[in-house]
C-alpha cells in the first residue's frame, strides 16, 4: 500500500512540474566592449528609460489558444542602464547626472514573438533602441535596429529564447556603443 501511494504522489509530482510554464525569462545582457576610447576627459549624463506601451518580452502564439505572455525577471531597464554606463565609462568618458552632455537610451521596442506548430516552432525578435544625446546647443538623434529568428523541431525552451535575446540585445548594444557619429557629437 504504502508504494503504492508513493507511486501515485511521485506521478502527480512530476505532472504538476511538467505542465509548470515558466511565466518570466532571465536576461542578462553584457557590456559591450567599446573600440572607441575618448581622448579627453568629457563627462555625460547617461540615463535609460522604457517607453514600450507593455513589460511582457515573449508572446507565445499557438493557433486555436489565447497568447502567453512572459515579463523579464529584472526590469530590462535598470540591466541596459547599467549596461549603458558600464560602456560609456569604459570608453573614457566621466559618467556624471549634472553633466550638460547627456546621452538617453530609449528602450523603444522589444519582443519575441513564437509561434508554434505541430511540427516546431519560429521566433522573431525585434529590438529597437532610440538614443537622443544633446550639448548645449544641439541635439543628436539615432534609432538603432536589430532582428532576429529562430527555428527549430518541437517547443522552444526558454534557456535558447534567454540566449538567442540576449546575444541580440549585446549585438545592439555594441554597435550603439562602437558609433562614431555618437561619440563625435559628444565631445563638441
Amino acid at each position: 500500500m504504502k508504494s503504492l501511494s508513493l507511486v501515485l504522489c511521485s506521478a502527480l509530482f512530476l505532472t504538476a512540474c511538467a505542465s509548470h510554464t515558466p511565466t518570466h525569462i532571465a536576461l542578462n545582457p553584457n557590456v559591450p566592449v567599446s573600440e572607441y576610447k575618448i581622448d579627453r576627459f568629457d563627462s555625460v549624463a547617461v540615463s535609460t528609460i522604457d517607453v514600450r506601451k507593455a513589460n511582457f518580452i515573449v508572446r507565445f502564439n499557438k493557433e486555436g489558444e489565447a497568447a502567453k505572455l512572459v515579463s523579464p525577471s529584472e526590469p530590462i531597464r535598470q540591466q541596459l542602464d547599467d549596461v549603458f554606463k558600464k560602456a560609456m565609462r569604459n570608453a573614457g568618458y566621466q559618467v556624471d547626472p549634472a553633466a550638460s552632455h547627456t546621452a538617453q537610451f530609449q528602450l523603444d521596442y522589444l519582443l519575441t514573438d513564437v509561434t508554434e506548430s505541430t511540427f516546431g516552432f519560429e521566433a522573431k525578435t525585434a529590438l529597437t533602441i532610440n538614443v537622443v544625446a544633446k550639448n548645449e546647443d544641439q541635439e543628436f538623434t539615432k534609432i538603432y535596429n536589430a532582428r532576429g529568428m529562430l527555428k527549430g523541431p518541437f517547443s522552444p525552451d526558454f534557456a535558447t529564447l534567454e540566449l538567442d535575446m540576449n546575444k541580440l540585445i549585446d549585438e545592439l548594444t555594441t554597435k550603439i556603443i562602437n558609433d562614431a557619429e555618437l561619440h563625435q557629437f559628444l565631445q563638441q
